[in-house]
């Protein structure tokens, strides 16, 4: 049985517009997935990326151009510039981990709420009360929210670094049985070719 390592963050719009896919495609191969949110600025700083604000403007203005071309092609609703973009993503991180190991709910599910809550519906996802609410839509309890943010944090930076030593560089990055990458929603297609033994 295949295994997906997924690492992300969770005020990332590319890891927003992957949706339901990654999960849609191990259920079709039989794969399992951990979910692993981590610092990716950290992870920027470990492997030469950039932070969005300190990238050039001509960056900036294709990620735009990008975003909305994603937005039409998946048809999905995405707030280019939302009122909480930038936040802390590390309050919903650490309620993902202690719901994925608490179990009871749909993590999967939990990661997209949290997501769409950021580029569609903006919220604030580092509030508390925000994250109470996608952690009860998902089927867990609600108290994860608060009750698990030791648990959180420490597994976060075993993420960040995990993230970092097996080569992860940006987010959303999918790597199966610890050997192969993909990075970026754009590259789900291939990792569903690559399950389906079609890659060599």
């Amino acid at each position: 049985m295949p295994h997906i390592d997924y690492y992300f963050v969770t005020v990332s719009p590319w890891t927003y517009l992957g949706g339901n896919r990654l999960e849609e495609i191990a259920e079709k191969h039989g794969a399992t997935i951990t979910y692993k949110p981590c610092d990716m600025n950290r992870v920027f700083q470990s492997t030469g990326g950039l932070p969005l604000a300190q990238r050039s403007q001509a960056r900036k203005d294709y990620r735009m151009q990008e975003l909305k071309r994603w937005r039409a092609a998946l048809k999905m609703p995405l707030t280019l510039e939302p009122a909480h973009f930038p936040t802390n993503p590390a309050p919903a991180s650490y309620a993902i981990i202690a719901a994925q190991a608490a179990g009871g709910g749909d993590t999967g599910a939990l990661v997209q709420s949290i997501l769409r809550a950021c580029w569609a519906e903006e919220k604030n996802v580092a509030d508390e009360a925000v994250i109470r609410d996608c952690l009860s839509a998902a089927g867990f309890d609600p108290d994860l929210a608060s009750g698990g943010m030791l648990t959180g944090a420490m597994a976060y930076e075993a993420n960040t670094e995990e993230a970092i030593q097996v080569g992860a560089f940006g987010a959303p990055f999918y790597l199966v049985d610890g050997v192969e990458g993909f990075w970026g929603q754009d590259r789900l297609d291939m990792l569903d070719l690559y399950l389906s033994g079609a890659l060599s």
